[in-house]
């Protein structure tokens, strides 16, 4: 029991609670903490007394809880998205008073986030979406987080934050007040879509170098090392070079290896998708991740399909050296497409919204902490900072030299794969993407005359105003006869 009123309090404490309420509490904010199941409060009490005296007080009754922190109390809830979001503030409301805040951290679809904010709202409780990222290590260390919602709440624990948060040298702590509503779930969903594509981009450069190049994992996690040195250094490049080097402790070989074809998903790479759907932004990178993770839950169906079409291909012969370097290339280039097609798809929604996004500061929160904290995301806030209405981040200069210079190792490699019948369907989408906005024209006038022949659509012209429609299947019989 705390002899002061606490200063914040947690409520949700699997492994990501636990954590980020250590991290609160080491970074010297006195903390409460509940959970349902109370097993979990005392193990996070002795964790804080493990971890060096840290000042947590945990609490098995929400009532006590809320009671022990100072007012206008603010309450962090760490637990599933969906109903026991809803569950806990119910619990917990019955104890608050007017001014008290609640700040949800989970991946919630940013729309719950907007109901309970007017839900809380006409009980005089404020609320704060705020997506975490960084997972159990960020939690604890230092995660890059995204509050959207109540500023006056943002600025009343923006000290804890920016504590609690990762820090960059040369660009601070990896956080900032996002926007108003449901804009932190929004972004941190989006965030999470792009993750998805990183993660796929990363699988078809191993997949090309695996079963084209028959790399080794030895040889793979020099691969990933020596990359990660570079342009593409990022958290995701380190960790696949750690997985290629760890053996397996239960068997011959390397673990890698034994790990089931079969990624599993939560839902926010989803959502990304039927959002730039439902707001007509290509995202065909982050789509075909999605798909992707479809696919591969189709094991039984792959093992029957790989047995009749078996054999169907020559192997190709290939300079190893060279096509390290070209992977490399379009792993870059193709990881360009997708942040591209992640911040429009945030632009898009913040104008919808009128939220007012700066898509620069959320590259710059996202350079720590974060699944996809990255090097290119210092390139990324530059070029919006050079022109924060950039339409695309194909069209900044920096990015458009740094394609043109590897566009014919990534057609290469693209071309490498399909005729060696290795799947690269991010790599394959993003260069689709690059190569039909940089075109001016495009076959879209013959899907536009098809509409009007068969539905009456009608149709624009290049020469001259206005809209037009075209007899197409009258003219058409006529010629015939």
């Amino acid at each position: 029991m705390a002899a002061q009123p606490t200063r914040i309090g947690l409520a949700g404490l699997a492994v990501m609670g636990q954590n980020l309420a250590l991290n609160i509490a080491e970074k010297g904010f006195p903390i409460s903490v509940y959970n349902r199941t109370t097993s979990k409060v005392d193990e996070t009490v002795e964790r804080a007394k493990r971890e060096g005296n840290l000042p947590l007080y945990g609490f098995h009754d929400p009532e006590s809880f809320v009671n022990s922190i100072q007012k206008p109390r603010v309450i962090v809830m760490l637990v599933k998205a969906g109903a026991p979001v809803d569950d806990t503030i119910k619990t917990l409301s019955a104890y608050m008073e007017k001014g008290d805040c609640i700040i949800d951290g989970g991946n919630e679809w940013y729309e719950n986030t907007e109901r309970r904010q007017k839900a809380m709202l006409e009980k005089g409780l404020l609320y704060l979406g705020m997506g975490v990222s960084g997972g159990e290590e960020g939690a604890r260390n230092g995660p890059s987080m995204m509050p959207g919602g109540s500023f006056e709440v943002y600025k009343y624990i923006e000290d804890i934050l920016l504590k609690v948060a990762a820090q960059v040298p040369d660009s601070g702590p990896c956080v900032t007040y996002i926007g108003e509503g449901g804009s932190g779930n929004f972004v941190k969903m989006v965030h999470n879509g792009i993750e998805y594509g990183d993660m796929q981009l990363i699988a078809e450069a191993y997949d090309v170098l695996k079963s084209v190049g028959k790399l080794s994992n030895e040889e793979l996690h020099h691969v990933f090392t020596e990359w990660n040195k570079g342009e593409l250094l990022s958290f995701l490049v380190e960790i696949t070079a750690d997985i290629f080097g760890i053996k397996d402790d239960k068997g011959e070989g390397y673990l890698v290896d034994k790990v089931l074809d079969k990624t599993g998903m939560k839902g926010t790479g989803k959502w990304t998708v039927q959002q730039a759907a439902d707001l007509s932004i290509a995202a065909p990178t982050i789509a075909s991740s999605l798909d992707a993770r479809f696919l591969s839950g189709l094991k039984e169906e792959r093992v029957q399909a790989a047995g009749g079409f078996s054999d169907i291909l020559s192997e190709q012969v290939v300079d190893k050296e060279k096509l390290i370097d070209d992977v490399r290339k379009a792993l870059y280039a193709s990881k360009i497409c997708s942040y591209a097609q992640g911040m429009n798809l945030i632009r898009a929604k913040s104008v919808e919204k009128g939220w007012g996004l700066k898509l620069g500061e959320l590259a710059r929160i996202w350079k720590g902490g974060c699944i996809i904290r990255a090097v290119f995301l210092d390139r990324i806030k530059k070029a919006y900072d050079r022109n924060p209405e950039l339409s695309n981040l194909l069209v900044d200069p920096e990015f458009a030299k740094e394609i043109i210079e590897r566009q014919t190792a990534w057609r290469r490699v693209v071309c490498l794969a399909v005729s060696s019948g290795v799947s690269t369907p991010g790599m394959s989408s993003s260069l689709a993407y690059f190569d039909s906005y940089r075109r001016e024209r495009l076959p879209a006038n013959l899907v536009q005359a098809q509409r009007d022949y068969f539905g009456a659509h009608t149709y624009e012209r290049t020469d001259m105003e206005g809209s037009f429609h075209t007899e197409w299947f009258k003219i058409a019989r006529q010629s015939k006869y």
